[in-house]
Protein backbone atom coordinates (compact mmCIF):
# COMPACT_ATOMS: atom_id res chain seq x y z
CA UNK A 1 0.00 0.00 0.00
CA UNK A 2 1.29 3.61 -0.70
CA UNK A 3 1.26 5.73 1.85
CA UNK A 4 0.96 9.75 1.69
CA UNK A 5 2.57 12.36 3.99
CA UNK A 6 1.14 15.11 5.50
CA UNK A 7 2.27 17.93 2.60
CA UNK A 8 1.50 15.00 0.30
CA UNK A 9 -1.82 15.18 1.35
CA UNK A 10 -2.40 18.42 1.80
CA UNK A 11 -1.34 19.47 -1.58
CA UNK A 12 -3.36 16.98 -3.33
CA UNK A 13 -6.53 18.43 -1.13
CA UNK A 14 -5.59 21.78 -1.31
CA UNK A 15 -5.11 22.96 1.83
CA UNK A 16 -2.71 23.67 4.78
CA UNK A 17 -1.21 20.93 6.71
CA UNK A 18 -2.30 22.86 9.65
CA UNK A 19 -6.29 22.26 8.51
CA UNK A 20 -5.39 18.22 8.31
CA UNK A 21 -3.96 18.15 11.91
CA UNK A 22 -7.01 20.27 12.97
CA UNK A 23 -9.01 17.63 11.85
CA UNK A 24 -6.96 15.24 13.56
CA UNK A 25 -7.50 17.11 16.78
CA UNK A 26 -11.30 17.28 16.72
CA UNK A 27 -11.65 13.29 15.86
CA UNK A 28 -12.79 13.53 11.95
CA UNK A 29 -9.63 11.12 10.70
CA UNK A 30 -6.84 9.26 12.80
CA UNK A 31 -3.83 8.73 10.38
CA UNK A 32 -2.01 5.92 10.73
CA UNK A 33 2.24 6.36 12.08
CA UNK A 34 5.64 5.53 10.91
CA UNK A 35 7.85 4.25 13.46
CA UNK A 36 9.26 7.94 13.60
CA UNK A 37 5.52 9.12 14.41
CA UNK A 38 5.21 10.77 11.19
CA UNK A 39 1.71 10.95 10.23
CA UNK A 40 0.85 8.45 7.13
CA UNK A 41 -2.16 8.78 4.60
CA UNK A 42 -3.77 6.45 2.95
CA UNK A 43 -5.63 6.18 -0.18
CA UNK A 44 -8.96 5.23 1.50
CA UNK A 45 -7.86 7.75 4.52
CA UNK A 46 -7.72 10.58 1.36
CA UNK A 47 -10.99 9.19 -0.13
CA UNK A 48 -12.85 10.63 3.81
CA UNK A 49 -10.85 13.65 3.52
CA UNK A 50 -12.03 14.50 0.22
CA UNK A 51 -15.43 14.03 1.48
CA UNK A 52 -14.44 15.96 4.59
CA UNK A 53 -13.33 18.95 2.16
CA UNK A 54 -16.27 18.86 0.28
CA UNK A 55 -18.86 19.00 3.43
CA UNK A 56 -16.94 21.68 4.98
CA UNK A 57 -16.62 23.83 1.60
CA UNK A 58 -19.54 23.23 -0.27
CA UNK A 59 -22.70 22.14 2.42
CA UNK A 60 -20.96 24.27 4.91
CA UNK A 61 -21.30 22.33 7.51
CA UNK A 62 -19.12 22.69 11.20
CA UNK A 63 -16.97 19.82 12.60
CA UNK A 64 -19.83 17.66 14.67
CA UNK A 65 -22.11 18.12 11.52
CA UNK A 66 -19.39 16.51 9.35
CA UNK A 67 -19.08 13.52 11.83
CA UNK A 68 -22.43 12.91 12.02
CA UNK A 69 -22.58 12.94 8.06
CA UNK A 70 -19.16 10.71 7.92
CA UNK A 71 -20.78 8.36 10.54
CA UNK A 72 -23.73 7.47 7.97
CA UNK A 73 -23.62 4.90 5.59
CA UNK A 74 -23.81 4.86 2.49
CA UNK A 75 -27.70 4.12 2.12
CA UNK A 76 -30.17 2.99 -0.50
CA UNK A 77 -33.65 5.15 -1.35
CA UNK A 78 -35.56 3.21 -3.38
CA UNK A 79 -38.88 4.74 -3.61
CA UNK A 80 -40.55 2.09 -2.14
CA UNK A 81 -42.18 3.95 0.39
CA UNK A 82 -39.87 4.24 3.62
CA UNK A 83 -39.28 0.38 3.57
CA UNK A 84 -36.60 -0.62 5.64
CA UNK A 85 -32.69 -0.84 4.04
CA UNK A 86 -30.79 -3.50 4.11
CA UNK A 87 -27.16 -3.57 6.21
CA UNK A 88 -25.08 -2.56 3.71
CA UNK A 89 -21.30 -3.68 5.72
CA UNK A 90 -23.57 -7.12 6.72
CA UNK A 91 -24.62 -7.98 3.56
CA UNK A 92 -20.63 -7.23 2.32
CA UNK A 93 -19.89 -9.40 5.14
CA UNK A 94 -21.89 -12.54 3.95
CA UNK A 95 -20.38 -12.35 0.27
CA UNK A 96 -17.27 -12.29 1.33
CA UNK A 97 -18.20 -15.40 3.77
CA UNK A 98 -20.11 -16.80 0.88
CA UNK A 99 -16.98 -16.75 -1.66
CA UNK A 100 -14.62 -18.25 0.97
CA UNK A 101 -12.58 -15.52 1.21
CA UNK A 102 -10.87 -14.09 4.62
CA UNK A 103 -11.06 -9.91 4.95
CA UNK A 104 -7.29 -9.98 3.68
CA UNK A 105 -8.00 -11.95 0.32
CA UNK A 106 -10.92 -10.06 -0.39
CA UNK A 107 -9.43 -6.70 0.17
CA UNK A 108 -6.41 -7.15 -1.71
CA UNK A 109 -8.77 -8.18 -4.80
CA UNK A 110 -10.99 -4.87 -4.17
CA UNK A 111 -7.82 -3.39 -4.00
CA UNK A 112 -8.62 -1.44 -1.18
CA UNK A 113 -6.92 -2.42 2.44
CA UNK A 114 -8.12 -4.73 5.25
CA UNK A 115 -8.63 -2.33 7.31
CA UNK A 116 -10.78 0.12 5.30
CA UNK A 117 -13.21 -3.38 4.69
CA UNK A 118 -13.60 -4.31 8.02
CA UNK A 119 -14.33 -0.92 9.37
CA UNK A 120 -17.39 -1.43 5.78
CA UNK A 121 -18.23 -4.45 7.63
CA UNK A 122 -18.47 -2.90 11.18
CA UNK A 123 -20.72 0.01 9.30
CA UNK A 124 -17.40 2.20 10.72
CA UNK A 125 -16.83 3.92 6.80
CA UNK A 126 -18.43 4.73 4.23
CA UNK A 127 -17.55 3.33 1.18
CA UNK A 128 -17.46 5.26 -2.08
CA UNK A 129 -19.06 4.59 -5.86
CA UNK A 130 -15.93 3.09 -6.63
CA UNK A 131 -15.03 1.10 -3.93
CA UNK A 132 -19.00 -0.47 -3.87
CA UNK A 133 -18.04 -1.20 -7.67
CA UNK A 134 -14.81 -2.81 -6.87
CA UNK A 135 -16.38 -4.91 -4.31
CA UNK A 136 -19.16 -6.27 -6.18
CA UNK A 137 -16.85 -7.21 -8.94
CA UNK A 138 -14.55 -9.05 -6.25
CA UNK A 139 -17.30 -10.88 -5.13
CA UNK A 140 -18.76 -12.03 -8.59
CA UNK A 141 -22.02 -9.72 -8.05
CA UNK A 142 -23.73 -6.51 -9.02
CA UNK A 143 -24.01 -3.29 -7.53
CA UNK A 144 -27.95 -3.92 -7.45
CA UNK A 145 -27.24 -7.35 -5.59
CA UNK A 146 -25.81 -5.50 -2.57
CA UNK A 147 -28.95 -4.25 -1.82
CA UNK A 148 -31.45 -6.73 -2.32
CA UNK A 149 -33.40 -4.68 -4.93
CA UNK A 150 -35.81 -6.60 -6.64
CA UNK A 151 -35.78 -6.21 -10.48
CA UNK A 152 -37.96 -7.76 -12.88
CA UNK A 153 -37.82 -7.58 -16.52
CA UNK A 154 -40.14 -5.16 -17.81
CA UNK A 155 -39.71 -3.40 -21.40
CA UNK A 156 -41.18 0.09 -20.13
CA UNK A 157 -39.87 1.28 -16.95
CA UNK A 158 -41.63 4.53 -15.92
CA UNK A 159 -40.32 7.28 -13.36
CA UNK A 160 -41.94 6.36 -10.53
CA UNK A 161 -41.18 2.78 -10.65
CA UNK A 162 -36.95 3.40 -11.20
CA UNK A 163 -34.84 1.46 -8.69
CA UNK A 164 -32.08 4.13 -7.58
CA UNK A 165 -28.84 4.16 -5.22
CA UNK A 166 -27.82 7.35 -3.60
CA UNK A 167 -24.24 7.49 -2.01
CA UNK A 168 -24.13 10.20 1.38
CA UNK A 169 -22.53 12.91 -1.18
CA UNK A 170 -25.73 13.06 -3.26
CA UNK A 171 -24.59 11.06 -6.08
CA UNK A 172 -27.55 9.27 -7.37
CA UNK A 173 -27.66 6.44 -9.68
CA UNK A 174 -31.31 5.65 -11.23
CA UNK A 175 -31.82 2.27 -13.51
CA UNK A 176 -32.99 2.77 -16.81
CA UNK A 177 -34.03 -0.52 -17.61
CA UNK A 178 -33.80 -3.73 -16.29
CA UNK A 179 -33.94 -7.66 -16.66
CA UNK A 180 -31.46 -6.94 -19.94
CA UNK A 181 -28.91 -9.57 -20.78
CA UNK A 182 -26.40 -7.49 -22.85
CA UNK A 183 -26.50 -3.85 -21.43
CA UNK A 184 -27.33 -1.76 -18.67
CA UNK A 185 -28.74 2.17 -18.57
CA UNK A 186 -28.32 4.55 -16.19
CA UNK A 187 -29.38 8.38 -15.47
CA UNK A 188 -26.96 9.31 -12.80
CA UNK A 189 -26.83 12.75 -11.32
CA UNK A 190 -23.76 14.04 -9.61
CA UNK A 191 -24.17 17.16 -7.34
CA UNK A 192 -21.17 20.01 -7.52
CA UNK A 193 -17.93 19.00 -6.14
CA UNK A 194 -18.50 15.00 -6.26
CA UNK A 195 -17.90 12.07 -8.31
CA UNK A 196 -16.94 8.50 -8.10
CA UNK A 197 -14.59 9.05 -5.18
CA UNK A 198 -11.66 6.55 -6.69
CA UNK A 199 -10.71 4.45 -9.78
CA UNK A 200 -12.86 1.47 -10.88
CA UNK A 201 -12.76 -0.71 -14.16
CA UNK A 202 -14.27 -3.94 -15.19
CA UNK A 203 -15.14 -5.75 -18.25
CA UNK A 204 -17.21 -4.17 -21.24
CA UNK A 205 -17.60 -1.09 -22.89
CA UNK A 206 -18.93 2.32 -21.38
CA UNK A 207 -21.29 5.03 -23.46
CA UNK A 208 -22.18 8.17 -21.74
CA UNK A 209 -24.74 10.86 -23.14
CA UNK A 210 -24.25 14.46 -21.33
CA UNK A 211 -27.80 15.52 -20.47
CA UNK A 212 -26.87 18.81 -18.31
CA UNK A 213 -23.94 19.87 -16.75
CA UNK A 214 -19.88 19.18 -16.70
CA UNK A 215 -18.52 15.70 -16.01
CA UNK A 216 -14.85 15.46 -15.97
CA UNK A 217 -13.32 11.44 -16.97
CA UNK A 218 -10.38 10.59 -15.99
CA UNK A 219 -9.05 7.35 -17.93
CA UNK A 220 -5.81 5.46 -16.61
CA UNK A 221 -4.80 8.71 -14.69
CA UNK A 222 -3.26 9.83 -18.08
CA UNK A 223 -6.13 11.07 -20.35
CA UNK A 224 -8.92 13.55 -18.71
CA UNK A 225 -11.75 14.49 -20.97
CA UNK A 226 -14.09 17.28 -19.66
CA UNK A 227 -17.59 16.70 -20.96
CA UNK A 228 -20.23 19.22 -21.70
CA UNK A 229 -24.01 19.28 -22.15
CA UNK A 230 -24.49 17.38 -25.64
CA UNK A 231 -21.45 15.34 -25.60
CA UNK A 232 -20.93 11.94 -25.77
CA UNK A 233 -18.35 9.69 -24.93
CA UNK A 234 -17.03 5.82 -24.73
CA UNK A 235 -14.44 3.64 -23.32
CA UNK A 236 -13.18 0.75 -23.01
CA UNK A 237 -14.36 -0.21 -19.60
CA UNK A 238 -11.17 -2.07 -18.59
CA UNK A 239 -9.49 0.62 -18.51
CA UNK A 240 -9.21 2.29 -14.84
CA UNK A 241 -11.90 5.03 -14.75
CA UNK A 242 -13.08 7.97 -12.51
CA UNK A 243 -15.40 10.91 -12.70
CA UNK A 244 -16.14 14.00 -11.02
CA UNK A 245 -18.34 17.61 -11.21
CA UNK A 246 -15.64 20.42 -11.13
CA UNK A 247 -18.33 22.81 -11.14
CA UNK A 248 -21.13 24.45 -8.59
CA UNK A 249 -24.02 23.26 -11.06
CA UNK A 250 -25.61 19.90 -10.77
CA UNK A 251 -25.00 17.15 -13.92
CA UNK A 252 -27.22 14.28 -15.30
CA UNK A 253 -25.37 11.60 -17.49
CA UNK A 254 -27.91 8.87 -19.60
CA UNK A 255 -24.55 6.03 -18.84
CA UNK A 256 -24.80 2.77 -20.58
CA UNK A 257 -22.48 0.22 -19.81
CA UNK A 258 -22.22 -3.74 -21.16
CA UNK A 259 -22.14 -6.40 -19.34
CA UNK A 260 -24.55 -5.23 -16.76
CA UNK A 261 -22.59 -4.16 -14.09
CA UNK A 262 -25.12 -2.07 -11.41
Amino acid sequence: MRFLTVGQTARILGISPSTLRLWESVGLVTPARSAGRYRLYTPELLDILKRIKYLRDVKRMNAPGIKEALGTALSAKPKDGGKPKPDLGEKLRRLRKKCGLSVTEAAQRAQISAGFLSAIELSGANPSVATIYRLAAAYGTTVLDLYDLTVQSNHVIRPRNRKSLETECGVRMELLSTGTKMLESMLIRVPPGTGSDGTYMHQGEDFLYMLEGTLEVWLDEVECHVLEEGDSFWFESNRGHRWFNPTKKPTAILWVNTPPTF
